[in-house]
């Protein structure tokens, strides 16, 4: 499954912000996801349905507050006309009217400013999970559906017990799985790339399984002699 999933097209993004110092924070929160491409970045209403229109990107970051029309009024023409595209509401805005409005559009996430890069990172990280599962050939039953929708109640509570915060059981397996795979030493970025998450948050699994005794590590130097830390199972 993971070689499959890693000959995947790049997710394509389009960030619709009129103020370009935040939608530069997001671009570089962005770039640290091997499996993301910004094509665009729109600062109105208007340059964001023509980025729509010659991108047709799979994920959109709207704000609500823009110059000439606030995002959500967006919503209904964006759903109209462009039907596949994921959107994400990043957002002063707490008015519960917007909120139910944006869950009536089915919009994927809603974030109100100023968002963390950890808040970021995990949502983004959920949704290239989700795009990966659609996209890749696994047969769809209850497991699939769980899986895509973010249903716990398959998870059993033993599994859990003891896991750390920030740990989650299923990606913990993923991890383990691409070692159990390749059988060969392996960089944060590697095991990144195979499960469909960040350097940042794959050192972090790995280095959790380093605390279990269940990998080992290693410094190794490149032809540059950059340092690199690689890790081996067990």
């Amino acid at each position: 499954m993971y070689k499959e999933l890693r000959r995947l097209d790049s997710i394509k993004v389009v960030i619709a912000e009129d103020d370009f110092r935040i939608a530069n924070i997001h671009e570089k929160y962005l770039q640290q996801f091997l499996e993301i491409k910004v094509v665009g970045k729109a600062l109105n209403g208007e340059q964001t349905l023509e980025l729509l229109e010659q991108e047709t990107p799979d994920l959109l970051l709207l704000d609500v507050y823009m110059p000439d029309r606030l995002g959500s009024e967006l919503l209904p023409e964006i759903r109209e006309r462009f039907p596949k595209t994921n959107i994400m509401l990043i957002t002063a805005a707490t008015d519960k009217s917007i909120l139910e409005k944006a869950l009536a559009y089915g919009v994927e996430n809603y974030l109100i400013k100023p968002v963390s890069r950890e808040r970021f990172e995990v949502v983004i990280q959920e949704f290239i999970k989700k795009h990966l599962l659609l996209s890749s050939s696994q047969e769809v039953d209850q497991k699939y559906v769980d899986l895509l929708f973010g249903n716990k109640m398959s998870r059993v509570p033993s599994e859990r017990k003891g896991l750390p915060k920030g740990i989650d059981v299923i990606t913990l397996g993923k991890v383990k799985a691409v070692f159990q795979e390749r059988n060969v030493g392996l960089s944060a970025e590697d095991v990144g790339m195979s499960i469909g998450a960040s350097r940042i948050t794959a050192r972090r699994y790995l280095e959790y399984l380093s605390s279990k005794q269940e990998v080992r590590t290693e410094v190794v130097y490149g032809i540059v002699g950059r340092p690199e830390r690689k890790y081996y199972l067990i």
